[in-house]
């Protein structure tokens, strides 16, 4: 039932009941977290003939190295010609932080060296820091111009880590320079009601494993490379993915005569 009403409130009121259309969303942001790993522990290379293979190892199968990344998308704009207007891909962060190495304690890293570190426990705290010192200031630069004042839906799953709009903290920065920030959490996922699990997840992380990055700084890279790499079509057709994830919904609720809306 909340799912159910999850979908119905994406449909435009005046719309219903002869022609149901859906919101064309364009005020929604959806956020969610993945871990991404250094390596796959079987992954198919082709080679061509007499082509080295570059080697890579690490001292365990069970503990390769991984950065956890928190992905930001809106939906892509298009003008009447066809073109890209804005490509809906706000930004993709790393939960890390930088440590300057205080001694030479390990092969290959010199006294001074600054090192990228993981952080290792993604809570309340870290989301939060993420979203106000991150998230908020890239989301005003690369929002497209607007007039007048500007409300964005940020969705998100149920998980712990995630904070409520009513968060104190947060009270203190959700209106910014005509933007205001609403919180917003999705249903349960079943189906999935969730763009970046619906179909973004994955390709990103498929172009990140073509480039077969070496380290963890290389693995960073490989996946912000992979993101922006990514053609706004692609964005574009899970946001479309997500409508019919919202017709089937619909279609258990017992009423066939009932029309499905259009997906806009």
């Amino acid at each position: 039932m909340a799912r159910m009403r999850w979908v119905l409130r994406l449909i435009v009121d005046y719309s219903i009941p002869q022609d149901p259309t859906y919101y064309n969303m364009y005020d929604f942001i959806y956020i969610d977290e993945k871990w991404f790993y250094l390596t796959q522990t079987n992954q198919r290379v082709y080679l061509a003939n007499n082509e080295p293979f570059s080697h890579r190892s690490d001292k365990s199968r069970t503990k390769i190295p991984k950065f956890m990344f928190m992905d930001v998308v809106s939906r892509p704009r298009w003008a009447q010609d066809g073109q890209c207007e804005f490509d809906g891909k706000i930004g993709i962060f790393p939960f890390t932080y930088f440590q300057w190495q205080q001694r030479e304690h390990q092969k290959n890293i010199v006294k001074g060296t600054i090192e990228t570190k993981l952080v290792k426990s993604v809570n309340q705290i870290t989301t939060r820091g993420m979203l106000i010192n991150t998230l908020i200031p890239t989301i005003k630069e690369k929002w497209p111009p607007h007039d007048g004042e500007k409300v964005i839906y940020i969705i998100q799953d149920n998980a712990k880590a995630h904070m409520l709009q009513d968060d104190p903290e947060w009270q203190e920065h959700y209106q910014q320079d005509r933007f205001t920030f609403v919180l917003t959490q999705q249903p349960a996922n079943s189906p999935d009601c969730n763009i970046l699990d619906l179909g973004f997840f994955r390709p990103i992380q498929s172009l990140m494993h073509k480039k077969m990055p070496k380290t963890v700084e290389d693995l960073s890279g490989a996946v912000t490379d992979s993101f922006n790499e990514l053609h706004p079509k692609t964005l574009s057709n899970v946001w479309m993915t997500l409508q019919y994830v919202g017709n089937e919904i619909l279609k258990h609720k017992g009423d066939n005569n009932y029309p499905l809306p259009h997906n806009k």
